[in-house]
């Protein structure tokens, strides 16, 4: 596949890629798999000729790409009235549930996922729940099983975040749930959230669900404006057909459904809620 002037571009590249590892990227929005490729050609200094022949013979250079294709950025209880009426309105149902199962999808290097167990623990649900995390990138799921950022970058910003997702209600400290270093310059999650979560290296886009069971939550924030419209639909079908009825999906800010999702989904403030009158009894 060339261009105008007989150069290759970034689709024949993605075939590239296809063939030469397990990773399939043909699905991704056209302006941002362009935009994240030519940011690669120029971080490595090479054409696109170049690009494919390192491609097809450097296996490590392969993941180098991956993790360049899916670098997500985040950052604890990131828009923090999302997080604010999560806590307000639908923790609140699962009072009085023996179980609570979680799936952050797209789960990145872990911050949203800490931000979800704080709130669990806030709300004196935490040891009901159940909660996975999958990513791609093999790199973001060490960093988010770490559970280890930057204090100098970040401690103010989360502090911030977690003054707003739990204003009008006693707001707990960034101390409650991180060991901070200012020496080695870190803010670091405590043992009891971080060993909480069972995090699972997973291609949303090729793979079968890893999990065993269905769940009350869906995450998957500001990951489907990667996609097209086609792939999004299949991966905001994969979680209807896996969310309990009334189950919730929590999408990014930027993301809404459209069409025939529209009757599948009853939207509810920033989240989505599984339209059915049924609700599961564990």
């Amino acid at each position: 596949m060339q261009n105008s002037e007989g150069k290759m571009t970034y689709k024949e590249y993605l075939l590239v890629l296809k063939e030469c590892s397990p990773y399939d990227f043909c699905e991704y929005s056209d302006n941002s798999i362009d935009r994240r490729i030519q940011k690669i050609m120029r971080d490595y200094h090479l054409t696109m000729d170049e690009l494919i022949h390192k491609t097809r013979n450097d296996e490590a250079f392969v993941e180098l790409v991956v993790e360049a294709i899916t670098v997500n950025t985040t950052e604890l209880f990131r828009d923090p009235p999302v997080w604010k009426f999560i806590r307000e309105n639908v923790l609140p149902a699962f009072k009085n549930r023996p179980k609570i199962n979680i799936w952050h999808a797209g789960c990145s290097t872990g911050q949203e996922v800490y931000s979800m167990m704080i709130l669990l623990h806030e709300a004196g649900i935490f040891d009901k729940a159940e909660v996975y995390a999958s990513d791609i990138s093999k790199k973001a799921l060490e960093n988010a099983k770490k559970g280890a950022y930057k204090y100098s970058f970040n401690y103010s910003k989360y502090q911030e975040n977690l003054n707003a997702a739990f204003a009008d209600s006693v707001v707990p400290k960034i101390t409650d749930f991180f060991d901070v270093s200012k020496e080695s310059d870190q803010l670091i999650i405590k043992p009891f959230l971080k060993n909480k979560t069972k995090f699972v290296r997973h291609d949303l886009v090729k793979q079968d669900l890893p999990f065993y069971s269905k769940f009350d939550i869906i995450f998957c924030r500001n990951v489907l404006i990667y996609f097209n419209g086609g792939l999004q639909s299949r991966i905001v079908q994969c979680f209807h057909d896996n969310l309990f009825p009334g189950g919730f999906m929590v999408l990014g800010t930027h993301e809404t459904l459209n069409g025939f999702f529209k009757t599948k989904f009853a939207k509810k403030g920033p989240v989505y809620s599984r339209t059915n009158t049924f609700h599961f009894k564990y």
